[in-house]
């Protein structure tokens, strides 16, 4: 870099980023005392991990089971599905290929010049969230910042966002009316720390065709304040770590939660990773639990998700554990999430009519829920703001499922196993435990009948069979009598939809009798009734 570009850079980023502290120590100095200082609320933590290990996870989330997240902002608007502001910038792409025939070359017409594209034009918060709440969701979350840097706020940091572009509208704001209107928990999702590595594609150059050497539009110091400084380009391999991020881009980021958990008081914030920037996170972590306790008599009531499992640990984790794409191998010792999607993260229109069936979401739901965790499920919204029939359809299939068997869903926790069958394999080793668990959706086979899951709920056992079985009779052998898990008495068995059905149990197994009909189209509940069950 030539010493005139350096002194612009530079010079940008004091224009764009807030300016430190006189002292570069003084956040750590601060968590090292254990002193509160003036730039998170007062309460009962402190911005340190020995603080925050004192956090309880509130029963509410441990209740909730079922949240829906629109996962929705201006790469949206391309529906060309994910990380489209990062891959236009990698030469040969998919979407590098698709920008070039649809606006035309990244050095001319960058990502910047497809935002006043997200109109929202049908977006109406209080249809979607009256729709999610009659699909079973008990809480919503809407995206506040992606990688893309851009803000879905009246952000008090970053000109680039939603009031001033765009679609002129504060999304996070509507949304969140809109979910306590429908007696909703409100969730917000921050995926800004990575973006100083992540958008730095925008800084490359092709390097053969009609444009090559031209550099595209995010290597102008003008647009940096949307597509960082960051110096050296990442384009096939994203290091998805700290290491090289500035202090100023750290402060950055703390000032813009902060001024999203101060605008809008969150019942979570969804981190896209671990918990960033140690003094600072710590900082947020104290920041949210202070500001929900000061609302609710002294006693936190918000969550923090980290998909690291050091930050949510067994003993003294300081938020939930979250798992990207996948399910943990056992029952997890706290309450934790899985968050996916039906489709791609962002919108895409070659994804319609390949969605996750309203089963595949069920059974996901399903077996979640006896690993003693929730289901954060993404609905791609379009660029419109309205979701399409398809999704309008799995939602419809959520919604009459949950009709007959939320009972055994909401409010429950896990049983002494989490189930049994051809697809309930599990490990002991932790190691493998902790690095298996992300993106392993797609490793999982179609659950059939002789697939049974557990939870409970006050002293009734709930038995799930995730097919219907071509004769009348269901063998559930983890129920037999004298089996490894000592099950108590069983009185009675109801089919929730169907009502009280024969059984019989002997050392092989506990036998159930099934009606003709069955009450549903997906993953059917047992409701067990006896002494010592649970």
């Amino acid at each position: 870099m030539s010493a005139v570009s350096r002194r612009n850079l530079l010079k940008n980023l004091a224009l764009s980023l807030p300016v430190l502290p006189a002292s570069a120590s003084w956040a750590s100095k601060n968590i090292q005392s254990g002193k509160q200082d003036d730039r998170i609320q007062a309460g009962p933590f402190t911005g340190s991990r020995t603080s925050l290990q004192k956090y309880d996870i509130p029963e509410w989330f441990k209740d909730a089971k079922f949240g829906i997240w629109a996962h929705w902002g201006p790469q949206s608007a391309i529906e060309a599905g994910d990380w489209y502001a990062r891959n236009m910038y990698i030469e040969g792409s998919r979407q590098n290929k698709y920008h070039i025939e649809k606006y035309g070359h990244p050095s001319k017409f960058g990502y910047k010049d497809t935002i006043p594209n997200w109109k929202a034009e049908k977006f109406d918060a209080d249809y979607l969230l009256g729709l999610y709440k009659k699909a079973g969701a008990k809480y919503f979350m809407s995206m506040g910042v992606h990688h893309d840097n851009f803000d879905l706020w009246n952000s008090k940091h970053n000109h680039w966002n939603s009031v001033k572009m765009g679609p002129g509208k504060d999304i996070v704001g509507l949304f969140r009316k809109a979910a306590l209107k429908n007696d909703l928990r409100f969730g917000i999702s921050d995926h800004l720390w990575i973006s100083y590595k992540w958008f730095s594609t925008s800084k490359g150059k092709d390097k053969s065709g009609a444009f090559a050497g031209i550099p595209y539009d995010g290597a102008d110091p003008k647009n940096f304040s949307l597509y960082g400084v960051c110096e050296e380009v990442f384009t096939k391999k994203l290091d998805w770590n700290e290491n090289g991020i500035p202090e100023t881009w750290k402060l950055h980021w703390f000032n813009r939660m902060k001024d999203l958990i101060d605008k809008y008081e969150p019942d979570l914030l969804y981190c896209d990773g671990h918990v960033p920037f140690e003094n600072h996170g710590m900082d947020i972590l104290a920041h949210l639990y202070n500001k929900s306790a000061a609302k609710h008599g002294g006693k936190t009531q918000a969550v923090y998700t980290s998909k690291r499992p050091d930050d949510t640990g067994k003993e003294g984790g300081i938020c939930v554990f979250d798992v990207e794409r996948g399910v943990v191998q056992t029952i997890w010792p706290e309450a934790w999430q899985t968050d996916t999607c039906i489709g791609d993260w962002h919108y895409n229109k070659d994804k319609i009519g390949k969605y996750k069936t309203t089963k595949t979401v069920i059974d996901l739901l399903v077996d979640i829920v006896s690993r003693n965790g929730n289901l954060m499920l993404n609905i791609p919204l379009p660029s419109s703001g309205m979701p399409d029939s398809d999704e309008l359809a799995v939602l419809d299939g959520i919604t009459k499922w949950m009709a007959t068997n939320s009972e055994g869903i909401y409010g429950t926790r896990p049983w002494k196993i989490f189930g049994t069958g051809p697809q309930s394999g599990t490990t002991k080793n932790e190691k493998e435990i902790n690095s298996s668990q992300e993106f392993n959706e797609n490793k999982r086979k179609e659950y059939g009948y002789e697939d049974i899951r557990f939870t409970t709920k006050e002293n009734n056992l709930y038995a799930f069979f995730m097919g219907w079985p071509d004769t009348p009779e269901l063998t559930i052998h983890a129920l037999g009598r004298n089996t490894d898990q000592k099950t108590g008495e069983i009185q009675k068995i109801e089919l929730l939809g169907a009502g009280s059905l024969d059984f019989v149990r002997d050392a092989s197994g506990l036998k159930i009798v099934l009606p003709s009909k069955k009450p549903g189209e997906h993953a059917f509940a047992l409701k067990i009734y006896g002494n010592n069950l649970v």
